[in-house]
């Protein structure tokens, strides 16, 4: 999917919510784990019940990657489930990625071609050579971890190098790489208030925006300081929305909460016109 087919089912569906697939067996309703795949169950429920109301879904892979051959398979469905229902959802293999060049080379592949995903998420700490590999795909995104909403990322991301916090030389860096036009890029929610400084950086490109919901992350907030011309926010709710209810109702209490958060979009994006 491009870039401009993104932002048009944005404005058709006046919707910028991507919707976190991190499926815990441990949390998912009982019932469903006398299914023959519990997890494509639950997700294609939660997509049965809510494709109209986001744009994309992002399956972290760990949460699959932690059931072995069973877990991968489930996801396998998952994705092709979507793009043959569904090919007008934006996905996101939330994956965290990062290798030397060869590496990242079959990481792409395995993503882009073999499980047909949008888009993959990526580390940047190894440099130019582990993320080009990624740009090279084309009409597919790769998001780059910038500045996360996790307590740890202070620890290295904020740090100041030569005098610039080393998340704004990513960036800066970052647009100089081959095909970088196919770069997008994770900033946390909860980091809300370094967000205009990004988009003096990064003023068109998109931001997926986790940790609105259950982290704590302002969704005005966000969009105040991060929203583009062109949107340019995928803001993400995982555990606030596919975890709503544990009881047979779960898929409707999913939508019933991205319902939610897809009304305070529809507000936010009549102030870009």
């Amino acid at each position: 999917m491009t870039t401009n087919q993104l932002i048009t089912q944005i404005k058709k569906k006046q919707s910028f919510l991507c919707i976190g697939l991190d499926v815990d067996l441990n949390k998912i309703p009982q019932h469903l784990l006398e299914e023959e795949d519990p997890i494509f169950a639950f997700n294609k429920a939660i997509i049965d019940a809510t494709h109209n109301l986001c744009v994309a879904y992002k399956p972290n892979t760990a949460f699959y990657e932690a059931y072995g051959i069973k877990g991968w398979q489930a996801l396998e469905k998952t994705i092709h489930y979507l793009n043959e229902n569904h090919p007008e959802i934006y996905t996101i293999a939330d994956a965290k990625r990062g290798d030397i060049g060869n590496t990242s080379s079959m990481y792409a592949k395995a993503f882009f071609e073999d499980l047909g995903f949008d888009s993959v998420t990526v580390a940047p700490y190894m440099g130019k050579d582990s993320i080009e590999p990624f740009l090279a795909f084309k009409d597919k995104h790769t998001i780059l971890l910038a500045l996360t909403s996790n307590q740890g990322a202070f620890d290295f991301q904020t740090k100041r190098v030569d005098g610039i916090e080393l998340y704004k030389q990513v960036l800066e860096t970052s647009k100089n790489w081959k095909n970088s036009e196919n770069l997008m890029y994770v900033v946390g929610a909860t980091k809300a208030e370094y967000l205009a400084d990004i988009r003096k950086i990064i003023p068109e490109r998109f931001l997926l925006v986790p940790g609105v919901g259950a982290q704590g992350g302002n969704l005005q907030e966000v969009c105040k300081y991060g929203m583009s011309p062109d949107v340019g926010l995928l803001i993400n709710s995982s555990r606030g929305i596919i975890y709503a209810s544990q009881d047979k109702d779960f898929a409707q209490a999913a939508a019933t909460k991205a319902e939610v958060l897809q009304k305070q979009m529809h507000e936010e994006l009549k102030q870009l016109h």
